[in-house]
Order: structure tokens, then sequence, then C-alpha cells
């Protein structure tokens, strides 16, 4: 059976085939989660076997909701699913939009809702190897240096959110 994920059409939310989605380069809800420990954000690198961007690393994680899923249920449901992580509080950094070629004829138009998690310590990781070849923890100015200098090495989304949203995704709110 096709995974359907939710797709605004003729300005409606619909249920509509996920590559399909891709394929047409249709805009459609989105969730990712940022967790970050001491100035280090937890990146994983996307499985070989994933349909587009394999091998790419990425933010902690990202997925699309599933039909009339909460982004906040879904963040913390790929969070467990992805990488085993469990009992974070996550913080809403509002939603923002972007489109992006991620190859193989796929284009990615999404509605992101933002989410972040900051850990006193680093918790710890059982990844599941269908989605996610490695986890590592980088600072973000390292981030930033090996992104400008390797772009091809990192998602198209995630080097969207270090060049126009890292201020907004990752500095803590003013108080």
């Amino acid at each position: 059976m096709k995974q359907k994920i939710p797709c605004w059409i003729d300005g409606a939310l619909r249920p509509m085939d996920k590559l399909e989605v891709h394929r047409q380069g249709l805009r459609h809800p989105a969730v990712s989660v940022f967790v970050l420990c001491d100035g280090a954000l937890l990146l994983q690198q996307r499985a070989a076997g994933k349909y587009h961007s394999a091998g790419l690393w990425a933010n902690t994680c990202c997925t699309h909701p599933h039909w009339r899923e909460d982004p906040a249920t879904c963040a913390t449901r790929r969070l467990r699913e992805e990488l085993g992580i469990t009992g974070l509080a996550l913080t809403h950094r509002g939603q923002i939009e972007y489109r992006a070629d991620v190859g193989g004829g796929m284009i990615e138009h999404e509605a992101v809702d933002l989410f972040v998690a900051e850990v006193e310590a680093r918790p710890p990781l059982t990844p599941d190897p269908a989605e996610v070849m490695a986890t590592r923890w980088l600072d973000l100015d390292t981030l930033g240096h090996e992104a400008a200098g390797a772009p091809g090495r990192f998602t198209p989304w995630l080097r969207i959110y270090m060049d126009q949203h890292r201020d907004r995704i990752l500095q803590p709110p003013a108080r």
C-alpha cells in the first residue's frame, strides 16, 4: 500500500501518495526537530535506502505528519521511531516554508513546524537502520563551516535552515 501524507490541493488539505506529492512538488505539512546539548546539534545521516537524499546529513529528525496528526505528536513519534529518543520537552519555534530540489526528480515544498529540545545530557540513541545510517553531535559553528565547504554532504533543507533560519530555530527565545 502506498503511503499517504497530507497535501494542499485546491486550498484544502487532502491525503495523497507521498511519492506523487514529491514528484509534483506539491505543498505539504512537515515537521523538523532539533535536539541541542551544550551548543551542539544532534545530526543524523539518512539511511542509504531512503527514496531521496540518502546518505546526506540532516537535522535530528524530520518527517511528514500522518493524516490528522498534530505536529507536536508527530515530532515526538518520529524522535522515538528514528532515534529511540523519548521524554524530551519540545518547544515549538514556529513554522517556515521552503521549496527545494532533493534529486531524483523530487521536490520538497514543505510548510514545516519546527521543534527544539535543549537537553542537559546527550540522550541514549537507538537509531532505526532503515531510517538512520549514522549520528553525530556537531557544534553550530563547525556545522556552518562544513555545510559551506561541502554542501553536497547535507540535505537541502538543513542548508536552508542554517542559511536562512538559524537564529530563529537554534537560539534560545528572548526572556
